[in-house]
């Protein structure tokens, strides 16, 4: 599995099709958030934006390869351990990208002073990154290859996808930035947990049913 990671992430490097996901990350941040205000709101938006690029860089990861190219891995290496492999890539790379937006966001925002108290902040504002990123993880996972290969299906049900878990109220990663914004009016610091295990849930579960589609289409 390590040289698979290794192999995709090398894939992903080399085409560059990271760049476009990163730069929307980077402009959604940098207008949204703003020097002074509040850190755990501003942790929070940070958070939901990473929720699309996530799904956008495991698009990008599972499609990667030529098909010749995913045929000859999935026979050395089974296609379900291929495409784990592809969609951790995205996911390991999403997480990368939240914990230095979430760096940077608690550096300029106005937050507690002190070092235990900004650690704890920016902690709070990582694991609800980490929480979007799954379910992002979980989106990209459902709406592309092997369940949703043709891009006419697949772009729009990734955006649109993507929205609906940011703003629905059952989801782990709203609960995540809710759990941010509401702590940010009380003065407290909030460790959103359960939103993160919600979220490795819902992952782990797509993942599975991602990858079993896989196995069964090659």
């Amino acid at each position: 599995m390590i040289a698979l990671l290794r192999y995709d992430a090398a894939l992903l490097l080399r085409s560059q099709r990271w760049l476009p996901p990163v730069l929307l990350y980077a402009v959604i941040v940098g207008i949204g958030v703003r020097a002074g205000d509040p850190v755990l709101d501003s942790l929070g938006f940070a958070a939901a934006a990473l929720l699309p690029v996530t799904a956008w860089l495991v698009r990008v990861c599972v499609n990667a390869e030529p098909d010749a190219a995913r045929a000859v891995a999935a026979a050395a290496q089974r296609p379900w351990r291929v495409h784990l492999a592809a969609v951790a890539t995205g996911l390991f790379a999403a997480v990368a990208l939240g914990a230095v937006g979430t760096a940077v966001t608690a550096a300029i925002s106005d937050g507690p002073e002190g070092a235990g108290p900004v650690v704890r902040t920016a902690g709070s504002g990582l694991i609800a990154a980490t929480a979007c990123a799954l379910v992002g993880t979980a989106v990209g996972a459902l709406c592309n290859r092997p369940l949703l290969r043709r891009p006419g299906w697949s772009v729009p049900a990734t955006a649109l996808s993507a929205l609906a878990v940011l703003v629905a109220g059952g989801s782990p990663a709203n609960a995540a930035v809710s759990d941010l914004v509401a702590a940010s009016r009380q003065g407290t610091i909030p460790v959103p947990w359960l939103p993160l295990a919600g979220a490795a849930a819902a992952a782990a579960v797509a993942v599975g049913v991602a990858c079993a589609a896989a196995a069964r289409r090659g």
